[in-house]
């Protein structure tokens, strides 16, 4: 992975607002493609002026005292208020390789108002775990949906208990691990659209993974998705995915909302 030229890339294709990603790694001399740099902030550099919010899902010992980290990063040029960081459920999966999840939320002051960009990398080999994980992901957005509409208290004005916002409108995004006729994907839809399917109705997800260097019988096919709640949904203006680039072997999504 070279940090650097992703965020050449990044920036080159979209000029984002917000940027997401996936598979963050810090300390990892042994990972195939680092060399044990703090890839998180190599990217945050690439992007001046972008605010930098980092969730890791696994936190190791590493080399010579340090810490390995592992997880999702948002970088973002719009205000940031909110951020949490969620542990996705772990269920043990005997046999399988498998590693603590994340999903990482911001309460970013875009254009048409405030809104929370999550995002996540759910379990590649445990199908029980991703089940899991996706069930998480709607109690979370539930649960924002629930402090969207209650009265906040005003007891305090500042410090830890201060209200601020954790409105209901969100997008989701992130590694899925899943191809589009998952029918894990379809229980999103009971809270989430599809971008992809807004945007581009009838027209097949374009591929997202192994599109560039796939092996000997390898595929490409979309796993990389993007969703939005109902309220941002008339707000789609267009979803793409840039399958030119290959600096990672994911293809990046790109999302565009109308004010």
């Amino acid at each position: 992975m070279d940090p650097a030229r992703i965020a050449r890339e990044a920036r080159a294709i979209a000029d984002p607002d917000v940027c997401c990603f996936q598979e963050v790694a810090a300390g990892f001399a042994a990972l195939p493609g680092s060399s044990g740099e703090d890839q998180a902030a190599l990217l945050t550099a690439g992007f001046p002026g972008f605010s930098a919010h980092f969730a890791w899902g696994v936190d190791v010992p590493g080399a010579e005292g340090g810490r390995s980290r592992f997880g999702n990063l948002i970088l973002s040029r719009l205000p940031v208020r909110r951020v949490l960081r969620h542990a996705l459920p772990w269920p043990a999966a005997p046999g399988l390789p498998s590693m603590p999840r994340v999903a990482l939320e911001a309460v970013i002051d875009a254009p048409g108002g405030a809104l929370r960009v999550v995002t996540t990398h759910l379990e590649y080999y445990s199908g029980e775990q991703r089940a899991a994980q996706i069930a998480r992901l709607l109690e979370l957005q539930a649960e924002a949906a629930a402090h969207a509409a209650a009265a906040p208290s005003a007891q305090y004005a500042a410090g830890p208990f201060a209200p601020l916002e954790r409105p209901a409108a969100s997008i989701l995004t992130g590694d899925f691990n899943m191809r589009p006729e998952d029918p894990l994907l379809a229980h999103l839809g009971a809270v989430y659209a599809d971008a992809w399917r807004l945007a581009r109705p009838g027209e097949p997800h374009a591929p997202t993974f192994r599109l560039h260097g796939a092996g000997p019988g390898e595929t490409p096919y979309c796993c990389d998705y993007i969703f939005v709640s109902e309220g941002l949904a008339a707000r789609v203006a267009d979803v793409s995915v840039d399958a030119r680039t290959q600096a990672s072997d994911h293809q990046p999504v790109v999302l565009r909302l109308r004010p």
